[in-house]
């Protein structure tokens, strides 16, 4: 009688422990193959982006009155191109360091313009290389007087890097602050920028060296699609795995185990 009851017990805790291994697989499959449907769908969200500052690149330019004046709206016209009229502020540029324009180290120029509607924008003139010799040597770069036409494309604001505290003062600085860039030139800033695109149309002398110093060549945002590709087919191989797992040792290799015996 004991050992009837004995082997009673022992079928039963056999077939909890098989549904609590059943369980756990199905709970880690579904989990994985669930993140990997995250990681696809996270890839065409970020392809859908792609092509859309692709087109709004390629769209006519915007009229510079049409420029957006709130950080909302301004997300609609990123990266679409524009011809600003106004005239640059008589205010000494800042240098963004650490910036890279085709793998090279160096700065990004920045100037604020004020539109002829009133407000004042952050223009990201260009960039220019470093002097390996002494980091602090800096290009004079004169802004042409009167009104300017510059030809442009809307953007965010220029991104933070890590910086261990803040901007000593001076013209280089580590990050476009908006509150220490306005304190500086004494306007306020819409919370977007414009990469110029090409020289202004007028211009001569210093002014026509100093449009030659700078380079322009502003790539789009690459989003990194590829990654949540091989994310993604690494999460359903985590799950096909866990599957195949379960499959062999707690169906076939039992089976095999009771048809040698």
């Amino acid at each position: 009688m004991t050992a009837v009851r004995a082997g009673g017990l022992a079928r039963s805790e056999s077939r909890t422990r098989r549904a609590g291994v059943l369980l756990a697989a199905v709970a880690v499959a579904a989990l994985t193959a669930r993140l990997g449907l995250w990681q696809m769908h996270r890839g065409q969200e970020k392809r859908a982006l792609q092509a859309e500052m692709t087109e709004r690149a390629q769209a006519p330019a915007l009229d510079g009155q049409a420029l957006a004046r709130t950080a909302l709206a301004a997300q609609g016209q990123w990266y679409r191109r524009v011809t600003a009229r106004g005239h640059w502020l008589p205010v000494a540029p800042v240098f963004l360091d650490n910036r890279q324009m085709d793998g090279r180290p160096g700065f990004f120029v920045l100037s604020p313009l004020q539109l002829d509607r009133g407000d004042v924008v952050l223009v990201q003139r260009g960039w220019v290389p470093r002097d390996m010799q002494d980091r602090n040597r800096l290009p004079a770069l004169p802004l042409p007087a009167g009104e300017a036409l510059v030809p442009a494309r809307v953007a965010p604001w220029p991104s933070s890097l890590t910086a261990l505290g803040a901007d000593a003062p001076g013209p280089i600085r580590q990050n476009a602050n908006p509150d220490a860039l306005t304190a500086l030139w004494g306007h306020a800033l819409l919370p977007y920028s414009l990469q110029q695109l090409a020289a202004s149309p007028a211009g001569a002398g210093a002014v026509a060296a100093a449009e030659q110093t700078l380079q322009r060549r502003w790539p789009l945002p690459a989003l990194d699609v590829r990654k949540h590709d091989l994310y993604a087919v690494q999460w359903f191989l985590f799950s096909s795995l866990t599957v195949g797992l379960y499959v062999w040792f707690q169906l076939i290799r039992p089976r095999l185990a009771r048809n040698t015996a």
